[in-house]
Order: C-alpha cells, then sequence, then structure tokens
C-alpha cells in the first residue's frame, strides 16, 4: 500500500494568535475585550518584575526571605 502524505496547512504565527484569541474570547464582544488583553500584558509586566526583583533580594540576602 502506499502512503498517503498529508497535507498540513501552514499558517503563520499573526494568524494562529488571532485564532486562538477569538477561540478564548468567547462571548465578549471585540471592542470589550481589548481590556481584558492590556490587563493580562500589564500582569505579565509586573509578574517578570516581581521576579527579577526577588532574585535580586534573594541573592543580596540569601533564603531568609
Amino acid at each position: 500500500m502506499a502512503k498517503k502524505s498529508a497535507t498540513k496547512k501552514t499558517t503563520s504565527f499573526d494568524e494562529s494568535l488571532w485564532d486562538s484569541a477569538n477561540k478564548r474570547r468567547g462571548s465578549v464582544e471585540s471592542f470589550e475585550y481589548k481590556y481584558i488583553v492590556i490587563s493580562l500584558i500589564c500582569l505579565k509586566f509586573i509578574s517578570d518584575k516581581f521576579a527579577a526583583h526577588r532574585k535580586s533580594l534573594i541573592f543580596r540576602y540569601g533564603h531568609r526571605l
């Protein structure tokens, strides 16, 4: 039997990101979704800053925190 080669549609990163955002958005209107996305971006920024600060505190004071 001959093997069938499966043709897989390749999508760009932008398209896959947009599709996943549309799936996650659900019933939220697109003009309201921006507040959710901005909040998540801010949360990620704060989390990264806290992790860096925590790492510097542990380096400075050891694990006495």
